[in-house]
């Protein structure tokens, strides 16, 4: 089955945004997602009262996850998902530090606390299923990103050891492609010791990735460093960085980036 996962920092919601504020953004924000209609959206940045909004503009999406404090607490990194088209089997969460199901544990110099959001989905139609982590590592701390992505790598492949199903890792990374966070991710480096071979979602892209975040701006020119990984037996069909404005605004300073994928 062919099907469309998008990953989206929504930019999180603060008054100093002025024009740019969440208030005047959410629309736009949840007409952008409703023209892909992906079946899975791993966000990042939300809190809860942005959140629910989303989920009251687009009924026919529910979504999974807790606060980086805990809870309800601080923000999100919920994994959306097209309930017409999906169940939940199983989700979790974990933070990235070394007391990982301690909620709000922090480590590795980051500066806030990390979190790891995940669900393990099933197509209605014909009952396949696969598994998506979500996820938005620190943007101070370069061993808080490595670890933090070692301690998912490490989390996914027991779910892909145990479940034999395919997984599917969205996020924020706050690294470009040359940083060992992705070229670990790429199996082009190692980190303690360990490698890891997930397709790059960008790997399809016949011309040069560019900037996902713009901070408002748009452009192109720079670096991505939003992602979508896939492991082997999904096929990466389609890759697409959303440029696109509406009504002239930009729904968030990240651009969303869609990948379809073929998941059997």
């Amino acid at each position: 089955m062919v099907h469309k996962v998008m990953t989206f920092n929504l930019r999180v919601d603060i008054p100093q945004d002025g024009s740019n504020a969440w208030e005047n953004r959410e629309k736009k924000v949840t007409q952008l997602i409703n023209n892909h209609q992906p079946a899975i959206i791993g966000t990042q940045e939300g809190l809860l009262r942005m959140i629910k909004d989303i989920e009251e503009d687009l009924p026919d999406y529910q979504w999974i996850g807790n606060g980086r404090r805990g809870g309800m607490a601080d923000e999100f990194c919920a994994i959306f998902y097209h309930d017409k088209k999906l169940d939940v089997v199983e989700k979790g969460q974990f933070w990235l530090s070394e007391q990982p199901d301690t909620p709000n544990s922090i480590s590795w110099e980051s500066d806030f606390p990390r979190i790891c959001t995940w669900g393990h989905f099933r197509f209605k139609n014909d009952g396949t299923e696969f598994i998506v982590y979500n996820t938005h590592l620190d943007h101070i701390s370069q061993e808080a990103r490595e670890n933090g992505i070692h301690l998912i790598w490490k989390r996914l492949l027991n779910h892909y050891d145990k479940k034999k199903i395919p997984i599917i890792l969205t996020g924020d990374f706050n690294s470009e492609p040359s940083n060992p966070v992705v070229r670990f991710l790429r199996g082009e480096a190692a980190i303690m010791d360990e490698t890891v071979n997930l397709q790059d979602a960008f790997i399809v892209l016949n011309e040069p990735i560019g900037r996902t975040f713009h901070g408002f701006n748009g452009g192109t020119e720079g670096e991505p460093i939003d992602y979508i990984f896939a492991s082997p037996e999904i096929k990466v069909l389609q890759t697409d960085v959303d440029r696109s404005t509406v009504d002239n605004v930009y729904p968030s300073d990240h651009y969303p980036i869609i990948s379809t994928l073929e998941i059997n």
